[in-house]
């Protein structure tokens, strides 16, 4: 008996710059049937960052489940953007509103023309200011490289991040990370990784340019992160006190093999307090990979 199957998987490079860049993700449509160790498997063979499951879902429109090559986590931004983007792409969306499933609960979606936004919750903050020289240890940083009084923070929005705020492009630019370390780190604090950034960007199209390190889940660096943006834009909004509710977020810069993408942040706030926020941007189909599983 042949035990053997074959599965389609859309790749999609979702924050796409200007038409270019983005990060890309898997994205496997009718997923129903698929086991999570059949789940992993693709992704392992994938090798992306991220590949979105999507399934039938008894409370919302979609389920989806998302797998780094080495394991499962709760969100992925630019997997849910890619998703949706294609979901509208090939009529499967009808309206500019939708939903998600997860394993962490329900997300809201929203589609305003050829940008998809997912949810987020509202920001938590967590002080690590103990383990600061330890955090710029991994990065191969020192005290004077960090943006004054800007404090390294953890942020959470569904997931969590460490969020380092560097005194300019060229600092960015020049990190050389210890992926042992920021993995260690990462584990101590149950991080998907760090957020390092600068709003020294020099284009007053972007709010802050970014680099995310997330060893961990084997994503040694990543191109767009949505769920790191989010936070981020919390951030500057909270911590900063930028009083804006639209931010722009420029990441994938400063990779080894350039790959920038933009993601747009919206603060949804009541009396000044965040309630929560959608972050999204464009997504687009590069590829179509045929994978074989044993089943």
């Amino acid at each position: 008996m042949d035990n053997k199957k074959n599965v389609t998987v859309q790749i999609l490079n979702a924050f796409a710059e200007h038409g270019k860049g983005g990060n890309p993700a898997g994205v496997v449509l009718n997923a129903d049937d698929l086991s999570d160790k059949n789940k992993l498997d693709i992704a392992k063979k994938v090798g992306l960052s991220e590949t979105a499951f999507v399934s039938k879902s008894n409370t919302e429109d979609f389920k989806l489940d998302f797998f780094t090559p080495n394991k499962q986590i709760a969100h992925c931004g630019h997997a849910t953007v890619a998703t949706f983007s294609y979901l509208k792409q090939i009529g499967a969306l009808k309206n500019d509103s939708s939903s998600k499933e997860t394993i962490d609960g329900k997300r809201n979606i929203k589609l305003t023309g050829d940008l998809a936004f997912m949810e987020q919750l509202a920001p938590k903050y967590e002080d690590v200011s103990h383990q600061e020289d330890l955090i710029l240890k991994s990065l191969g940083l020192n005290k004077n490289d960090l943006a004054p009084n800007t404090p390294i923070q953890l942020v959470n929005t569904g997931n969590s991040f460490i969020l380092v705020p560097v005194n300019n492009t060229a600092i960015l630019k020049n990190i050389i990370p210890d992926f042992k370390l920021i993995s260690e780190v990462s584990e101590a604090f149950d991080l998907i990784g760090y957020y390092v950034f600068s709003t020294d960007t020099g284009d007053t199209e972007y709010d802050a340019t970014s680099r995310m390190f997330g060893p961990r889940y084997g994503i040694l660096e990543e191109s767009g992160t949505g769920m790191a943006a989010g936070p981020l834009a919390c951030y500057l909004f909270d911590i900063l006190k930028w009083n804006k509710k639209r931010f722009h977020i420029q990441q994938g810069k400063y990779m080894a093999e350039p790959s920038p993408s933009v993601i747009v942040v919206d603060l949804l706030t009541e009396n000044n307090q965040i309630k929560g926020l959608m972050a999204g941007g464009k997504g687009l189909l590069k590829a179509q990979l045929e994978i074989e599983i044993n089943n």
